[in-house]
């Protein structure tokens, strides 16, 4: 029977702005194991809410105990699964996710975002979190509807890469800050190391396609995810599936060629999943696929299609 198994977010068990393919695993799972993770939020000291009394005392703690890493994410793990050897695929069930702090902040920073030049009055706000109505409270008062998801989703990096910065997402996940990753939604994350190594971080409460200004609502997260060892896949780039569609993603510096990717890992899973020719299922793209701009901030850039499965024929048996 499937076990499962909890992660708090500790200085043992959160690394700040690296992955790394050598760290040892904070725990060890079976495949098809259940974990809820806990994670802190991204940005560190300069961003926390002007009144101490609402920062919580293990954020507190966990800045204390890391130097100030390469990248500005907090993120849990990494999480062997047994079985996991490179070239399977780890998929992630994302089952539930929860807010757990009642705040959180955006910023314009210097040199990031999509219009850096343009906007140097940098300024960082503190929205409200109300829990209980389900919505951010914004400065100037408007309401927006919580949407939680995890920015950060990944698998450890190869190891000839040595010790990546967390903010660029890459072909093993990371920083993708790819809202439609909410609970429900399944990630298929390819695997370059024994055991996979999953981590999670970088909780937002609330974003828009883009995240222009460089950050979504950031705030701490928690969420409940079945690691399975899928050997059976192949992919090689991230993958995704929502209970309506299903999801390719391209990242790359160049939004145009980030957009190909996309274009090109569906075209390819729908002639994998369906008796659709490579002709036909670039066809059905252009009617039925929907480009979304993922993020536009992150170094390398991102580009996911959304394929309703309405529209597939039917699948291979």
């Amino acid at each position: 029977m499937p076990t499962h198994h909890e992660i708090p977010a500790v200085p043992d068990t959160t690394i700040l702005g690296y992955f790394d393919a050598t760290l040892p695993p904070v725990l060890t799972v079976e495949s098809g194991d259940t974990v809820t993770l806990h994670a802190h939020p991204a940005g560190g000291s300069r961003s926390l809410h002007p009144d101490p009394a609402r920062v919580p005392a293990g954020y507190r703690a966990a800045l204390a105990a890391h130097e100030p890493g390469i990248g500005p994410h907090f993120v849990t793990g990494p999480v062997h699964v047994r079985g996991a050897m490179p070239g399977d695929v780890l998929q992630v069930d994302i089952l539930d996710l929860t807010l757990t702090q009642d705040w959180g902040f955006v910023s314009i920073l210097p040199l990031l975002g999509t219009l850096p030049d343009e906007f140097t009055e940098y300024e960082t706000i503190h929205p409200d979190i109300d829990l209980h109505r389900n919505v951010a409270v914004l400065p100037w008062g408007t309401e927006l509807p919580l949407e939680p998801f995890f920015g950060v989703l990944a698998v450890a990096p190869p190891a000839e890469w040595g010790r990546v910065t967390t903010p660029v997402p890459r072909r093993f996940g990371g920083n993708m800050d790819n809202k439609e990753l909410r609970a429900g939604t399944t990630l298929y994350l390819p695997v370059f190391n024994e055991g996979a190594g999953f981590y999670a971080g970088d909780g937002h409460a609330v974003q828009g396609d883009g995240e222009v200004c460089i950050t979504a609502l950031e705030t701490a997260l928690q969420g409940r995810f079945r690691l399975t060892v899928r050997k059976d896949l192949g992919y090689v780039w991230p993958f995704a599936e929502t209970p309506t569609d299903l999801m390719s993603i391209g990242l790359h510096e160049s939004l145009d060629e980030a957009m190909r990717q996309a274009v090109r890992e569906m075209v390819a899973r729908l002639c994998e999943r369906t008796s659709l020719t490579r002709n036909q299922a670039y066809m059905l793209c252009s009617l039925a696929g929907n480009l979304r701009i993922t993020q536009t901030v992150d170094g390398n850039k991102g580009v996911h299609m959304l394929m309703p499965k309405s529209a597939l024929p039917e699948e291979r048996s």
